[in-house]
C-alpha cells in the first residue's frame, strides 16, 4: 500500500506536465478558427507587455490598407502564396536538399507559417519550432481564408524599431500616414525590411533597403492578379 501511495504522488506531477504540453500543443488547433472572427495579438506582443513595453498596434481591415502593401509582401515573403496550402513544399523540399543536416534547415517559411510562428510559437531559428509550426500553417490554410490569414500576418509583424506592430503602426511611423495611403513604393520599403525592422529602416532607407525595395516594386507591378487572393476591395 506504501509503494502505491509513493508512485501515485510520484506520478501527479507527471500527469500536470502531460497535461501542460498537451493544452499548449492543442490550444493553437482550437484557437485558430476563432481568428476568422477575434482579432489576435502575437506572443511577441504579449511578452513586451509583460516585460513593462509600450506596445503600439491599431488592427485594421485589409479593406483599409493599400492593395501594394499585401502584394509586396507576397512578392518578398511567399511568391506561391496563393497557390500553396500554408506551407510552400517545392521551397520546403529544395531547403531540405541543400541542408546537410538539421542545424541547417532555415529560411523557406511562407506568410501563413509566419502568421502561426508569430501567433503561438516563439522567435529564433529551432528545429522543434519548425516541426510545431508546419502543421499550424496547414490547419490555419484550412480554417482561415486567404484573405484572413495576410489580414492578420499585417496587423501583427512587428515593422518598427520601437514596438511598431501592425501595418498601420508601421506606416505612420515610417511614412507619417495611414497604411491605407501608401504607394507602391512605400509598401516596397516596408516589405523590404521584413524581417527586421531594428536594424533596416524603411523611414530611412539604406543601399539594401533601397535595392529591394526596387525589386518587389517591380515584381508587385508585373504580378498582375497573381496576388489577388491576398488583398480585397478596399472601403470608400
Amino acid at each position: 500500500m506504501g509503494r502505491l501511495s509513493t508512485a501515485l504522488r510520484t506520478s501527479r506531477p507527471l500527469r500536470v506536465a502531460i497535461l501542460v504540453v498537451g493544452v499548449f500543443l492543442l490550444a493553437p488547433y482550437v484557437l485558430l478558427p476563432l481568428y476568422r472572427f477575434v482579432n489576435p495579438v502575437s506572443t511577441l506582443m504579449v511578452w513586451r507587455w509583460v516585460t513593462g513595453h509600450r506596445v503600439e498596434r491599431t488592427f485594421v481591415p485589409l479593406q483599409q490598407i493599400a492593395p501594394a502593401l499585401p502584394i509586396s509582401v507576397i512578392v518578398a515573403e511567399d511568391g506561391r502564396y496563393c497557390t500553396h496550402h500554408g506551407v510552400d513544399f517545392t521551397e520546403l523540399r529544395g531547403i531540405v536538399e541543400d541542408a546537410e543536416d538539421f542545424g541547417d534547415l532555415r529560411g523557406g517559411s511562407t506568410v501563413t507559417q509566419q502568421t502561426v510562428k508569430n501567433l503561438f510559437l516563439w522567435q529564433g531559428r529551432s528545429v522543434v519550432r519548425k516541426i510545431l509550426e508546419l502543421p499550424l500553417a496547414l490547419w490555419a490554410d484550412l480554417v482561415l481564408p486567404k484573405q484572413r490569414v495576410m489580414e492578420i500576418y499585417l496587423n501583427i509583424v512587428e515593422w518598427g524599431p520601437s514596438n511598431q506592430f501592425g501595418a498601420e503602426a508601421g506606416s505612420r511611423y515610417a511614412f507619417g500616414k495611414s497604411a491605407r495611403q501608401l504607394s507602391g513604393r512605400e509598401a516596397a520599403l516596408l516589405a523590404a525590411i521584413l524581417p527586421n525592422p531594428v536594424v533596416r529602416s524603411a523611414r530611412q532607407p539604406r543601399g539594401e533597403v533601397q535595392r529591394l525595395a526596387g525589386i518587389y516594386a517591380v515584381r508587385g507591378a508585373r504580378s498582375g492578379g497573381a496576388a489577388d487572393c491576398g488583398r480585397t476591395r478596399r472601403t470608400p
